[in-house]
């Protein structure tokens, strides 16, 4: 199957996932892997190649986000279980008011993702947004929306992630990357104010797992918290597990940028992966577990993590799947070679690319980079040919590629679970957090584009 019926069958299948879920209550783990093999046999794939694709799928999941998620989630227990989390939020508040801390989270996980993974970003700083919530007793809600929100718009907009800078490569705007991040940092603000607006008003409606007790867990306010801990750890011992892997990636980034070789590059390059970050937070955890004198809860810690993260793990590698059967199927082919259709509609062209092709197969990055890949012959057919109005299409490229997040995307589910929130719940806050922030964007893209 090919074209325009391949493109209603996936609709089709997304339409049954999501009754599955919401309504015939099917774990999400199996709703995904069932529709993904339904729409694999649709598709045409061969009957030979579908095991395959499926292995392929679930375990790239493991391979790009597995171990980040479980040494992350460890570290937020160990800053959970020795009062750091609580210490950190603290500081945040005494920094911006205890009248913002949906601003806080949301300005914070903007500037983590500009080195950080979305996914990594959002485990990493986790443990500080559920201590705000505990802190300023606002929407946990509210709270998981902004700070995805802020992880977002850095991921797709801003070099050096590795999106927004491989289109700026192949739009023949890798000279001019200084460029590219200003506008990067411009074309952020009209959604960043669209997603706290969402936020504070889906927070409303919506009730997570860790507000309402429903996890299993007592909820406890900010003063009982604190009074179990006694005297809080200090603020650099608290920030260290946190700081260190962020400024790792930072600079393994910053080395890449700049070109830089040796031994002194190799090292950084070794050391900012996440997955190696990460390990150096999770040795400074235990550092920290230690000189808490909590030392006898290291195996049970460790032990309850990985509990903790199985669902989510096997969920979101499921969610890779789907991926990588709509991949690996005609559907993307199809929409590269009708990509001519859209030509007319200007600098709406690479958005509503981009867009489509996040929405079929869920990863942000390899929207950005096939869609730039597309585009780059269209450029001067386009009419764009300045340094600025190149930048403006990468931009505009990265606010379709987060348009939108939904059931294959894997940052969907590592911010839907560790949000304590129902994949139904997912849907109404990420999904359409996603679609707003995208749409509100591309609105200031377009409003750009008649200035310059």
């Amino acid at each position: 199957m090919t074209g325009i019926p391949l493109i209603i069958a996936f609709i089709v299948a997304i339409v049954l996932m999501i009754l599955l879920i919401s309504k015939l209550k099917v774990h999400p783990f199996l709703a995904i892997m069932v529709v993904s093999l339904a729409l694999a046999l649709v598709a045409g794939i061969a009957l030979k190649d579908i095991p395959g694709i499926i292995g392929a799928g679930f375990s790239g999941t493991f391979t790009s986000i597995g171990i980040v998620i479980i040494l992350g989630a460890f570290i937020g227990t160990v800053l959970e279980k020795t009062g750091a989390a609580l210490k950190l939020a603290d500081m945040v508040i005494r920094l911006v008011g205890e009248k913002n801390p949906q601003l806080a989270i949301e300005l914070m996980g903007w500037v983590v993702s500009i080195p950080v993974f979305c996914d990594s970003g959002f485990v990493i700083l986790n443990p500080i947004r559920k201590a705000l919530v505990k802190r300023t007793g606002v929407s946990s809600v509210a709270m998981t929306v902004c700070l995805s929100c802020g992880l977002y718009i850095a991921h797709v907009f801003i070099p050096p992630t590795p999106g927004p800078i491989l289109a700026a490569q192949t739009l023949g705007a890798g000279e001019n990357l200084l460029l590219v991040i200003g506008i990067g940092v411009l074309c952020s603000i009209f959604p960043l104010i669209a997603g706290l607006i969402f936020a504070k008003f889906i927070g409303k409606k919506i009730k997570s797992s860790d507000e309402t007790g429903s996890d299993g867990e007592v909820v406890k306010t900010y003063e009982e918290l604190k009074a179990e801990y006694g005297k809080l750890p200090g603020g650099l011992n608290a920030l260290a597990p946190l700081v260190v892997p962020i400024l790792l990636m930072a600079l393994s980034s910053i080395s890449s940028m700049a070109g830089w070789t040796g031994p002194v590059a190799d090292l950084l390059t070794f050391l900012g992966t996440p997955v190696m970050a990460l390990s150096v937070g999770t040795v400074l955890a235990i550092v920290q577990l230690f000189t808490a004198g909590k030392q006898k809860d290291f195996y049970n810690l460790t032990n309850d993590t990985l509990k903790t993260v199985g669902p989510i793990l096997f969920v979101t590698a499921a969610g890779g799947v789907l991926g990588k059967v709509i991949s690996s199927s005609d559907m993307v082919e199809f929409i590269k070679s009708h990509a001519d259709a859209l030509q007319a509609i200007g600098i709406f062209f690479p958005f509503l690319l981009a867009a489509i092709l996040k929405t079929a197969q869920g990863s942000s990055t390899v929207a950005i980079t096939t869609s730039a890949g597309i585009v780059a012959p269209m450029l001067s057919v386009l009419g764009f040919t300045t340094p600025i109005e190149i930048a403006l299409v990468v931009m505009a490229i990265g606010a379709g590629a987060m348009t939108v997040s939904h059931a294959n995307d894997s940052y969907f589910w590592v911010v839907t679970n560790f949000g304590g929130m129902k994949p139904e719940e997912g849907y109404k806050t990420q999904t359409m957090m996603t679609l707003i922030i995208g749409i509100a964007a591309m609105v200031e893209i377009f409003i750009l584009s008649l200035i310059f």
